[in-house]
């Protein structure tokens, strides 16, 4: 007999629409109930009528919904500043969870979440979506098992347009704190490519769960629209095995072209996005220097929400959790450190600031340029000598477990 899942969604507007789909209109899945939604404006729902009528309770808060009932897995789709506190809430009500990308806004909270779950014995998944696609995991293998050589340095770069709806979409979006203090740090390195930032330290950890963790940061952080935090972020970062990993990501230009990565081995090099090699389009390669290739695929050609059914997996079955807390935390190491790096978030000079009205979008003239520049030499903007540039100082993370602020 299959054992029966229930499940409680935590925010099924936005990204919770992805699992609400994949439940109420994919291929059915035996033993596997809604239980019940949480979300206090759930009319971001695209499937809100179809909720009603399997008569789903919607309640407005998580606590409201474990006065009423139980749920064997609890997904959290909600703002990040909130998914410490209803991971730990849904853990202490006998809940499993996978919990949406970043693991928590700070690593105190990571941290608390970890103690949780070890207190209660549930498992804890967070949801980036490359750390569950067979492409990454094949990649990971390999690299775990030397057949690529030992890991030199890695570099990703992200050039992605944003417009004012994107900055505006939320009362959270690209801000710093909350209305009560609480930390938020939602920007261009913690949400939208919060996912390449991770992956180069994933890739990097010494088994399937486990990712490399970063002993220094340095960061240049900057902002071309009117909103609290960042929207261009220039961070270098060191494991512990002494291996750089730069990462380059700006919402502040007016293209959208492919992510680009390279990691650099002993043997091979492995690339994606690389506008100079084809076979690198939407294809993660490894180019061997002997001039052997492999092709791992295309890591966003997966299911969206396999990482749920894993999570139903483990939990039906014990399947092993590919990507935790601990795997999770490496870049909310890297998102704190790299505040507290800088004196403050720079402003870019305002003669440089374009603005494309048709599609609401503020870019600045001549980022891609300086990225890419930045990208081929593996260095920071102040390391080009961009004159916009400011330099933040290298902060020591090696046991790095509090956040204390912007700028300290």
């Amino acid at each position: 007999m299959t054992k029966d899942i229930s499940i409680v969604l935590v925010g099924i507007g936005g990204y919770g629409n992805s699992y609400v789909k994949d439940l109420l209109e994919g291929e059915p899945k035996e033993g596997v109930r809604i239980v019940g939604a949480v979300d206090p404006n759930p009319a971001g729902c695209r499937y809100l009528d179809q909720i009603k009528q399997l008569e789903i309770p919607i309640y407005e808060s998580l606590e409201e919904f474990y006065a009423n009932q139980r749920a064997d897995l609890a997904i959290i789709s909600s703002p990040s500043h909130l998914h410490a506190p209803q991971t730990i809430l849904a853990l202490s009500n006998g809940s499993n969870v996978l919990c949406e990308k970043p693991v928590a806004a700070t690593i105190q909270d990571a941290r608390e979440m970890i103690e949780a779950r070890d207190k209660y014995n549930k498992f804890v998944a967070i949801g980036y979506q490359w750390s569950h696609s067979p492409v990454i995991q094949s990649l990971k293998k390999d690299i775990m098992e030397g057949k690529l050589g030992k890991p030199k340095r890695l570099k990703t770069m992200v050039l992605w347009s944003r417009s004012d709806d994107y900055f505006n979409r939320s009362g959270w979006a690209a801000r710093i704190r909350d209305d009560r203090g609480n930390w938020i740090l939602d920007s261009v390195a913690s949400n939208a490519t919060a996912h390449y930032l991770h992956n180069m330290f994933y890739v990097l950890g010494d088994s399937v769960d486990q990712s490399a963790k970063p002993v220094e940061v340095v960061a240049e952080l900057y902002r071309a629209n009117p909103i609290e935090n960042l929207d261009t972020a220039a961070i270098r970062a060191k494991t512990q095995e002494g291996i750089d990993v730069l990462f380059l990501a700006t919402h502040a230009v007016n293209i959208h072209p492919l992510p680009q990565f390279c990691y650099e081995f002993e043997n091979a090099r492995v690339v994606f996005g690389d506008p100079d090699i084809p076979e690198s389009d939407n294809n993660v390669l490894a180019i061997f220097n002997d001039g052997r290739t492999r092709s791992y695929g295309d890591p966003n050609k997966v299911d969206g929400v396999r990482k749920m059914w894993m999570a139903i997996d483990a939990v039906r079955e014990g399947s092993p959790v590919v990507c935790g807390i601990e795997a999770a935390s490496s870049h909310t190491v890297c998102i704190n450190a790299a505040h507290e790096s800088v004196e403050e978030i720079v402003n870019f000079p305002p003669e440089l600031i374009r603005r494309n009205e048709e599609e609401r979008v503020n870019w600045v003239e001549g980022l891609a340029e300086t990225f890419r520049a930045c990208y081929a030499d593996y260095k920071l903007p102040s390391e080009k000598g961009v004159s916009w540039a400011k330099a933040g100082k290298t902060m020591d993370t090696a046991g790095y477990d509090y956040f204390k602020g912007i700028g300290l």
